[in-house]
């Protein structure tokens, strides 16, 4: 599988941490950047992780920022992605199952490098259910 991954300035490290693990487990990638701790505005680097997830370039992506609400926000904004902030495997496994999550949304200045590598871990391997939750992931998008 293709994931798009990107990162602001508070989310490099933890970046940098994640690609090293998907590599491992096989997966390819393409990161968005930033490519330093030099402050940066979210926005730059959430947008193109979203566009390539919202035209199905990428089927996944993994943003990454201090509290990951304002790479959320962002990404949410278009129609075919839906963001969701996991900061324990639970959530990450709720929004996959429920809400179909497509991008993974992680707070790097909450989580140890450890949980956020099983975060990862559980997001991309916990499939939709659909059934009662399809019909309502479905009214999601205004698109």
């Amino acid at each position: 599988m293709k994931l798009a991954v990107g990162a602001d300035h508070a989310g490099f490290h933890l970046k940098s941490k994640v690609i090293a693990y998907l590599h491992e487990q096989g997966y390819q990638t393409k990161d968005f950047g930033t490519y330093s701790a030099d402050s940066v505005d979210y926005p730059d680097f959430a947008h193109p992780v979203a566009a390539t997830v919202d035209a199905d370039d990428y089927p996944m992506g993994i943003l990454i920022c201090g509290s990951a609400n304002g790479v959320c926000m962002t990404a949410n904004k278009y129609p075919y992605v839906r963001a969701a902030i996991c900061w324990n495997e639970e959530l990450a496994q709720l929004a996959r199952q429920h809400n179909d999550a497509n991008i993974l949304c992680l707070p790097a200045r909450f989580i140890s490098e450890e949980l956020a590598l099983e975060i990862v871990k559980t997001f991309l391997s916990t499939p939709f259910e659909g059934g009662r939750h399809e019909k309502r992931v479905n009214k999601i998008s205004l698109a």
